[in-house]
């Protein structure tokens, strides 16, 4: 075999359909688009999520889950954070955007995460049971504010 008796496989390749050539040519009149409608029109096309009288996918797959309109947002900060500060200090929120703990104006949330091996004092906007038990328990304080 010569690299110039190479050809397609029979059935390989589909001759283009040549619409509006005459009735004999089996796509001529209508051009294989069918009498009115709205596919049958020039510049027609259809939306895809579109299914004609069938129930569309996004009314049909379970619906699931509940987001509420005012959810509070809240920036954490874990109780093995506090290890970053001195001994006896008043950890404020101000203090905890100086050392880059927080970054945006979100109210702040400690959560109980990890060990806490110095006594500090806290104050944040919201906090977790065994947060708040962690600090006293080691002799610190947690104040929440609003």
């Amino acid at each position: 075999m010569k690299i110039g008796e190479l050809k397609p496989n029979e059935g390989s390749k589909k001759n283009r359909k040549r619409v509006g050539r005459g009735e004999s040519s089996g796509h001529g009149k209508t051009s294989g688009r069918g009498h009115k409608g709205q596919l049958s029109r020039s510049g027609a096309s259809r939306k895809n999520w579109l299914e004609g009288g069938q129930m569309p996918l996004v009314r049909r797959i379970p619906k699931k889950g509940f987001n509420p309109p005012n959810k509070k947002e809240y920036q954490i900060i874990n109780v093995r954070d506090l290890n970053r500060f001195e001994e006896g200090n008043e950890v404020t929120i101000d203090l905890m955007r100086e050392r880059g703990l927080v970054s945006r104006k979100l109210p702040v949330k400690l959560l109980g995460e990890g060990e806490l091996r110095i006594s500090v004092s806290v104050q944040v906007n919201a906090a977790s049971r065994t947060a708040i038990e962690k600090v006293e328990k080691i002799g610190g304080k947690v104040q929440v504010i609003k």
